[in-house]
């Protein structure tokens, strides 16, 4: 395989909810933690954690009535996501062809999600090789939005983070892949994505290919969301 020539020097993908749309696995794991402590949770509180860090989000539900250490708490939501995404992943089928695409062209790709390495690991055994580069939430000090993950994942691959193209679901992610200087996509899944500039924003990834990352990753930016969140 030879790489596009005109493509970016890498492709740095999240995971929950931009290629695989596991966050109905989050949050119902939350659900099923928070009722073994008398909590009530909804789909917004779950809606509220895309994205955070997961050390976060046990912090949040702990001090929402859920009487356990964090570490525990991280422990329980990995193990059940793991389990169903081993299972049955989840994928969205646009990122899913456009990550195919890539693989295919040769173009380098780095996985960059705060889920921690044993949810990343079950989703791996379904695209074997796929990643050059894989950069868990367990691996860095400082998670989404901050921009070290990203910084991290061009660090590993040899590239200059200017030259990659990121492709985000969450206001977090897009966040830290935006701030880390690569050119950012957002895909509006479940929530809204505030505009900033030099960020494309799309409904999906369904019409996208290589030209269309090689224009991004060229300085054009695509907004299909215009006056939408």
């Amino acid at each position: 395989m030879t790489t596009h020539a005109s493509s970016p020097a890498a492709v740095l993908w999240d995971m929950d909810g931009t290629l695989i749309d596991s966050e109905p696995y989050w949050i119902a794991a939350e659900t099923e933690l928070a009722a073994r402590f008398g909590v009530t949770w909804t789909h917004a509180d779950g809606l509220g954690l895309v994205g955070n860090p997961l050390t976060l989000s046990a912090q949040i539900l702990r001090e929402r009535g859920v009487d356990l250490p964090d570490e525990e708490i991280v422990e329980f939501l990995l193990g059940r996501v793991s389990e169903q995404v081993r299972a049955h992943v989840p994928w969205q089928e646009d990122a899913r062809l456009l990550l195919e695409a890539c693989v295919e062209a040769g173009v380098p790709c780095a996985l960059v999600t705060m889920s921690y390495t044993r949810l990343a690991d079950a989703f791996l055994e379904s695209v074997p090789g796929a990643f050059s580069v894989v950069v868990t939430g367990d691996r860095v000090s400082r998670g989404k939005p901050d921009p070290e993950a990203y910084l991290s994942a061009a660090s590993e691959l040899g590239v200059d983070i200017e030259a990659c193209v990121a492709i985000e679901d969450s206001p977090s992610g897009v966040g830290s892949a935006w701030s880390s200087g690569a050119r950012t996509v957002a895909v509006r899944r479940l929530v809204a994505i505030e505009p900033r500039e030099g960020l494309s924003r799309v409904r999906s990834l369904d019409a996208w290919d290589l030209d269309s990352l090689s224009r991004v990753a060229g300085g054009e930016v695509i907004d299909e969301l215009g006056a939408d969140r």
